[in-house]
C-alpha cells in the first residue's frame, strides 16, 4: 500500500485517517496479460491502481479496427471512470497488455468516504482534473502535431513503453500504421 499513498499523496496531501479508511477499501488483484479489467458494454462498479504493469484504454471502430485511446504505466489510476460516474455502459474497454498487479475497489465504498474525508473529496477532483486535462492534450496533439512530434512526446511521457509493448500497440496509441512507425524511427536512428 505505501505505493498508493506515495502516488495519493504526490496529487494531493491526505491525511493519515482518511489514508488508512480509504487503504480498507482496496483489494489486491492480479489481472494476466492480455485480460480485460472492464469490457466495452459492462457497467463499472470498480476503479483501480496499477502497481505493476501496463494497461492500455481502447475502442473498436465499426470496421473492427482497435484505436488505444490511452496507455497506463504503473503506478497509475485505471478504472472506467466516465461509466462510474454516469452509470451507463463503459464504451472504452481497458485491458492489461503485461502482467498486472493491482488494487481493486468497489467505487461506491470510495465515493462514501469523500462526505466523511474532504481531503479525499479534494483528491477525487484533482484526479478528474488531470484526466480531463490530459485527455485535452491528447486531442490537441492528434489534432495540431504531425506523427513525429506525437511520437516524441509519447516517448518522454512513457519512456519505457517501448520495451514492452509490440510495435503495433504504438503505432495505435500515435493514430499511424506500423509502417509509419517503422519509417520514424529509422528517421530519428538516421539523424
Amino acid at each position: 500500500m505505501n505505493k498508493l499513498q506515495a502516488y495519493i499523496n504526490n496529487i494531493s496531501v491526505v491525511s493519515q485517517d482518511a489514508f488508512e479508511e480509504l487503504q480498507s477499501c482496496f483489494q489486491p488483484a492480479s489481472i494476466a496479460k492480455n485480460d480485460f479489467i472492464v469490457r466495452e458494454g459492462e457497467y463499472a462498479t470498480q476503479i483501480g491502481f496499477l502497481t505493476e504493469g501496463v494497461a492500455r484504454a481502447f475502442f473498436l471502430n465499426q470496421e473492427g479496427k482497435q484505436y488505444n485511446k490511452q496507455f497506463f504505466v504503473a503506478p497509475s489510476i485505471v478504472g472506467a471512470y466516465s461509466s462510474l460516474l454516469t452509470k451507463q455502459p463503459n464504451k472504452i474497454a481497458q485491458q492489461a497488455l503485461t502482467d498486472c498487479e493491482l488494487l481493486i475497489a468497489d467505487f461506491r465504498d470510495v465515493e462514501k468516504l469523500f462526505d466523511q474525508f474532504h481531503d479525499l473529496e479534494r483528491l477525487g477532483r484533482k484526479i478528474a482534473e488531470f484526466y480531463f486535462l490530459e485527455k485535452e492534450q491528447k486531442e490537441i496533439e492528434m489534432a495540431l502535431l504531425d506523427a513525429e512530434q506525437r511520437y516524441e512526446i509519447m516517448r518522454a511521457k512513457f519512456p519505457t513503453i517501448e520495451l514492452e509493448l509490440p510495435q503495433y500497440h504504438i503505432a495505435s496509441y500515435l493514430g499511424i500504421s506500423a509502417t509509419q512507425l517503422s519509417r520514424i524511427r529509422r528517421k530519428m536512428k538516421e539523424s
